[in-house]
């Protein structure tokens, strides 16, 4: 039977599987190589996989290599469904672990119409929010699967700061569709092919202004929430997790801000949604601190 420690791990190496994706999937975006591979579920019409000439060799490897990671997160998905069932872990945590692997398959059929719409921008949206609820998602299964499954399950934050909870989760999510409208109306589209009627036509600064705002009323929330997480001596993990999710959204305003005034350079691109990433994980944790059941102790 899979130890407590080695679901723990396959369980964090869930969570960074799915902001890895992320990761390589906006350097997919940022070098250009949204079309490297010009079809789906071929690379291109004759093959599955990359062809010389067909496309720029570092355009078809970065996007093909994308691709390739998918089976890595379904492999690590059907790692964390076998260790738990081995270990006849509770139903609640089996059902939690079993919506990644199909999660990914969805998100992979969404990257297939990303790449059969010619990157329109809503179809990259598309893409990548799904991906931000699979990291969502895998930060409840890193919390649940610690927990004694024998153990009756109690709610530790009270219900008005329950409520903050869950509005956190709302304006994340606000601030992660506005981020995709940024991106939809900024300079890298994907593939240098990629005209500006398949952009989106609205002002960026309008955009930028809005999300920030957004993100400020999201910190802002957070910081209410821990305030009386801290007032109320609430138990458990609730405030320690509010107050590394409030540090990385101050950093990640810092980037964010960085990034808009030198232009929008590759490099923080690819680390502010990376970030992301980790932020909408973390509030995933945040999310089950809520109700807790007793930790394993053996």
């Amino acid at each position: 039977m899979p130890s407590l420690r080695v679901q723990k791990g396959i369980a964090l190496a869930n969570v960074f599987a799915q902001i890895g994706i992320m990761t390589t999937g906006v350097t997919v975006r940022v070098t250009a190589s949204g079309l490297g591979c010009e079809t789906w579920p071929r690379c291109n019409q004759d093959s599955f996989v990359p062809v010389a000439g067909a496309a720029p060799a570092l355009h078809q490897a970065v996007e093909f290599g994308n691709r390739l990671l998918t089976f890595v997160l379904v492999a690590v998905a059907v790692a964390l469904i076998l260790a738990l069932h081995r270990a006849g872990r509770r139903q609640e945590l089996l059902v939690l672990a079993w919506l990644m692997p199909f999660g990914i398959v969805a998100q992979a059929v969404i990257g297939g119409i990303t790449v059969l719409a010619g990157l329109a921008w809503w179809t990259v949206a598309l893409h990548l929010l799904p991906s931000m609820f699979l990291a969502w998602f895998a930060g409840i299964v890193f919390v649940r699967v610690g927990e004694d499954d024998s153990a009756p399950a109690r709610r530790v934050i009270p219900r008005p700061l329950t409520w903050l909870t869950g509005l956190s989760v709302v304006l994340l999510a606000g601030v992660l569709v506005s981020g995709t409208m940024v991106t939809g109306a900024g300079p890298h589209a994907g593939d240098a092919r990629i005209g500006a009627a398949d952009r989106l036509q609205l002002p960026i600064q309008w955009l930028v202004h809005f999300h920030a705002e957004l993100m400020i009323g999201y910190v802002c929330l957070l910081i209410g929430l821990l305030a009386g997480l801290v007032a109320l001596r609430t138990p458990g993990p609730a405030v320690r997790r509010a107050a590394i999710l409030i540090g990385l959204i101050a950093a990640q305003a810092v980037i964010g801000i960085t990034q808009y005034q030198l232009g929008v350079p590759e490099l923080l691109v690819i680390i502010h949604v990376t970030l992301a990433g980790a932020i909408t994980a973390v509030t995933g944790a945040l999310w089950a601190a809520g109700s807790i059941r007793d930790r394993i102790t053996a």
